[in-house]
């Protein structure tokens, strides 16, 4: 890569970080929107049960997320030998058109097809762009390259999802998703603009990016990600319909509430990296613990205005903690093919998405209440948990399996512990 001034360095990094902003935006806003896109396109469920039409409504997300599942692993695969600027361009232009399709469905049926192409393109979007970042930044800043990316989408959450989700409840769910539409247009033309060309993986091929799924630490540690990190969603997912039927609030406070999840995440985000990188194992651990004591604690608090925002905020916390520690385990578990292990945690994550929004729906639909999903995220969590240990305990067994029984060549070189107890 040619020498770049320290201007052009950090507008390329803005412009990548603007592709995290907008696809936190297109993530989450629909979380907020659910009764409005009920009422638009469910009207006469709606008229029959508002809950059954949120439920139902909560597929926007559900489907959203089955995208990003299925699109992360075959993109990565499929783009194993594209130069990574064509490759993030290419994918901004599917988010645009998937977003923009969002916007014109004229039924919930093809609604639910615009999401499911806009979730497509996520999960490679933050393996490719994190890669560009962290190009940029130089040598051994593989992590700060996916952070800058992921930035963008914890600062979504503070700012853009309320404002978007405002616009939304006053001048209608469409007019979301044509002005996310818009911000990711700017962003491929930011990206065109200032970010430098960047070749693919020397060596790259569809093979060696698919043989990382071969690996059975690259699949447990997407089941913790997938069961463990739902409890989030299942939350999120219906926290516009807990704000004004269980706590009793207007329509008016639900971006304030998202204001607090997406502090919540900032907060959490950054904790959780730096957390991460001094006790992996301990971080994942204590994240799903928080998690867990987090919805108890928001399923029992939520009906007052205080209890709302502050629980909202725990959430939002514990449940960002235990992301970067996630990202760091599935990239170690497949470091031959970094692209394939970003998209597969992409894929985790918004396994738990999907997930979390079914299983938050079945119970809303059963008659179980809007604060329902808490108790039932703390139990997904708490499988999280057991996996997480289980998974170590794996690591364990296989490091003594492989250790060496002669004293003389067991002893490990100066400086260098033999095993280590935080291993990823």
């Amino acid at each position: 890569m040619p020498p770049l001034t320290a201007t052009r360095r950090r507008a390329a990094l803005i412009a990548l970080a603007m592709g995290g902003f907008a696809v936190g935006l297109t993530e989450f806003v629909p979380m907020g929107l659910l009764p409005d896109i009920a009422r638009g396109l469910l009207p006469g469920t709606y008229a029959h049960s508002s809950a059954d039409a949120n439920s139902d409504a909560g597929w926007v997300v559900s489907v959203y997320a089955l995208g990003v599942v299925a699109g992360a692993p075959t993109i990565a695969a499929l783009s194993a030998r594209v130069a990574r600027k064509r490759l993030v361009l290419g994918l901004l232009v599917l988010f645009v058109v998937g977003t923009l399709a969002s916007a014109v469905a004229p039924n919930f049926a093809l609604l639910l097809l615009a999401r499911f192409v806009a979730g497509l393109p996520h999960g490679a979007y933050f393996g490719a762009a994190g890669m560009l970042a962290a190009n940029l930044l130089g040598p051994g800043s593989q992590a700060k390259g996916f952070a800058v990316v992921l930035s963008g989408l914890t600062t979504a959450n503070v700012v853009g999802v309320p404002l978007i989700t405002g616009l939304g409840q006053s001048a209608g769910w469409r007019s979301a998703y044509l002005a996310i539409a818009a911000v990711f247009l700017l962003t491929l033309l930011a990206v065109r603009a200032v970010v430098p060309e960047a070749p693919a993986h020397p060596g790259g091929s569809p093979r060696s990016e698919l043989a990382a799924l071969r690996a059975p630490r690259v699949w447990l540690a997407a089941a913790v990600a997938a069961i463990g990190f739902s409890g989030f969603f299942a939350v999120d997912s219906y926290i516009a319909p807990i704000t004004t039927q269980v706590t009793g609030l207007s329509s008016a406070a639900v971006p304030w509430v998202l204001v607090a999840v997406g502090l919540g995440m900032t907060v959490g985000n950054a904790a959780g990296g730096w957390c991460a990188d001094r006790q992996l194992r301990r971080s994942l651990m204590a994240g799903f613990l928080g998690i867990i004591a987090a919805l108890v604690v928001f399923a029992l608090i939520a009906h007052t205005t205080a209890g709302l925002f502050g629980g909202a905020f725990l959430v939002g916390a514990t449940g960002l903690f235990v992301g970067p520690a996630m990202q760091a385990r599935l990239i170690a578990a497949a470091p031959r093919a970094q692209l394939m292990g970003a998209a597969v945690n992409q894929s985790a994550m918004n396994t738990a998405n999907s997930l979390g929004a079914a299983i938050g729906g079945l119970a809303i639909a059963g008659g179980l209440g809007y604060l329902a999903p808490s108790w039932l995220g703390a139990g997904l969590a708490a499988v999280g948990c057991v996996l997480t240990a289980a998974a170590f305990a794996a690591d364990d067994r296989t490091a003594r399996n492989h250790r060496p029984t002669n004293t003389a060549t067991a002893t490990a070189p100066a400086g260098i512990p033999a095993t280590s107890a935080d291993t990823p």
